[in-house]
C-alpha cells in the first residue's frame, strides 16, 4: 500500500449542464486510440498546460525534492528493514524537530539549515492503531540535512550532538571505528541510539531502535546505515546555494500532466505539489523489496504529485502496464477491484472496503496508463473519479 495523506477535495461540478459542456475536449486521436474529445471529463481541464517555472523563494524545497532520491530507503540499509514507514521533505527547522529534539531548533536556525529529507523503515508493521514501531521491531530513521557549507555542517553536527546528549544525564557516547567522525550516544538500558555525522555540507542524523539494549549492536546498525547513506550522497550534485532560485518548478512538464480540479495556486511544498524519484515510492511501500524490484523492472524515474493525484514516468508502455499490475497487487486487502470506464484503455480501479480507513484513504483509486506514463487519481465519489480517469487520459494524450 502506498500511504498518501488525504487532501480535502475541491468542489466538483455536479450540474448536468456543466458535465455536458465539459465533455468536448481538445486533441486529435492517433491510430488505435480513442478520440479524447469524446471522453466525459466534466469540468476538468485537459488541454496542454505549463505551470510557471520560476522557483522564487521555493528553491530550497525544489532542492529537497532533488536530494530525496539520494536518501536511501531502509531496505538498502538491510533487507530485513522491508516495511516502509514513509519519507518526508523537511522544509524548515520547525519540520526538522519532528525528527530531532525540540531543543535542536535554534541550532538549525543559527547554522542556516537549507533543507532536509527523511526516510523511515522497520522490519515489521506498526501495531494496529499505533504510529510507532513495537518494542520487538528494528527501526531506522535516516535524516539528511543540508547546510550552506562544510564548516556549518560540522558545527551543526557537534552542537546537535551536545544538545541531544545533555537531554539526559544518563546518556553516554559510543565511538565508531568505521565512522570515527560520527557522534553517537545512547542511554544504557534503552534499546535506541542517536547519531549525527557531518559529511560534506550535510549532516546525517540517525535514530535506530532495536529489540534489546545492546550498545555494540546498536552501533553496528549505525555503521550499516552510514555505509549505505554516505556513497549515495557522493552521487548527489548539490545546487550551489546562490543558484537555488534558478531551479525549475516542473522542468519535464510532469506536474502539468496531472489532472486536477484547479490549476491555480500551486507552489512547491513537498506533499501536494512535488516531484520525486523512485525512492519515494519505495519508502512508502509495505514491502520495500518488492517495490524496489518493481521500480527497477519498470524504469520509474519520476513521480509528480498534485493534490491527491499523481503521474509516474516509466520506461515504455509495457512498463506502464506492469507498474499498474504491481501497484494494484500491493494495494492491500482493504481494496476491491471495480470496473473502470470502458472508453479509457487499460484503466483499472479499486474501491475501499470495510477493512479500510476512510480517514486515511480515498474511497476510489484508479490507474490510467498512457504510453510511458501512469496516472493515479482518487476521489470519494464514483462519478467524480470516473471523470478524473477520463480527464487524466485526455490530459496525458494532449500533453504529448
Amino acid at each position: 500500500m502506498v500511504r498518501i495523506s488525504r487532501i480535502a477535495l475541491a468542489a466538483a461540478c455536479i450540474g448536468l449542464a456543466g458535465v455536458v459542456t465539459g465533455c468536448s475536449v481538445p486533441g486529435t486521436p492517433t491510430a488505435g486510440e480513442p478520440d479524447v474529445r469524446k471522453l466525459e471529463v466534466g469540468t476538468y481541464q485537459v488541454d496542454r498546460h505549463k505551470y510557471p517555472q520560476d522557483a522564487g523563494s521555493n528553491g530550497a524545497v525544489l532542492e529537497g525534492m532533488r536530494m530525496s532520491e539520494f536518501v536511501v530507503p531502509t531496505v538498502r540499509v538491510d533487507p530485513v528493514l522491508n516495511y516502509g514507514r514513509g519519507s518526508t521533505l523537511i522544509a524548515t527547522a520547525e519540520d526538522a524537530i519532528d525528527f530531532l529534539a525540540n531543543v535542536s531548533k535554534p541550532i538549525l536556525e543559527n547554522r542556516k539549515m537549507i533543507v532536509g529529507y527523511a526516510a523511515i523503515g522497520a522490519d515489521r508493521p506498526d501495531p494496529p492503531g499505533e504510529k510507532r514501531p513495537s518494542r520487538e521491531a528494528t527501526a531506522v530513521t535516516n535524516v539528511v540535512l543540508r547546510f550552506p557549507d562544510e564548516a556549518a555542517a560540522k558545527l551543526a553536527a557537534r552542537e546537535l550532538e551536545d544538545t541531544d546528549l545533555a537531554v539526559s544525564p544518563d546518556n553516554r557516547r559510543l565511538e565508531s571505528t568505521k565512522f570515527p567522525d560520527s557522534y553517537n550516544h545512547w542511554r544504557p538500558g534503552i534499546p535506541t541510539i542517536g547519531t549525527f555525522m557531518a559529511y560534506k555540507e550535510f549532516v546525517i542524523s540517525l535514530f535506530v531502535q532495536r529489540p534489546k539494549a545492546d550498545g555494540p549492536d546498536l552501533l553496528s546498525w549505525v555503521d550499516k546505515t552510514l555505509a549505505a547513506q554516505v556513497p549515495a550522497l557522493d552521487k548527489f550534485q548539490a545546487t550551489p546555494q546562490n543558484k537555488l532560485g534558478t531551479l525549475k518548478v516542473d522542468p519535464d512538464g510532469l506536474l502539468a500532466r496531472v489532472a486536477v480540479t484547479d490549476r491555480k495556486g500551486h507552489t512547491p511544498d513537498g506533499t501536494s505539489f512535488a516531484i520525486y524519484g523512485a525512492n519515494f515510492m519505495i519508502s512508502s511501500s509495505d514491502d520495500e523489496g518488492v517495490r524496489k524490484r518493481l521500480m527497477e523492472e519498470t524504469g520509474v524515474d519520476r513521480v509528480a504529485i498534485v493534490d491527491a493525484s499523481s503521474v509516474t514516468r516509466v520506461r515504455d508502455s509495457a512498463a506502464a502496464e506492469k507498474l499498474i499490475t504491481g501497484l494494484i497487487g500491493s494495494a492491500g486487502s482493504q481494496f476491491d477491484p471495480i470496473g473502470a470506464p470502458n472508453d479509457v484503455p487499460g484503466a483499472k480501479c479499486l474501491e475501499l472496503n470495510s477493512k479500510g480507513d476512510p480517514d486515511r484513504e480515498y474511497k476510489y483509486r484508479c490507474y490510467v496508463p498512457y504510453k510511458q506514463y501512469v496516472g493515479v487519481v482518487t476521489s470519494d465519489k464514483e462519478p467524480d473519479v470516473r471523470q478524473k480517469v477520463a480527464a487524466q487520459y485526455a490530459l496525458l494524450a494532449n500533453s504529448l
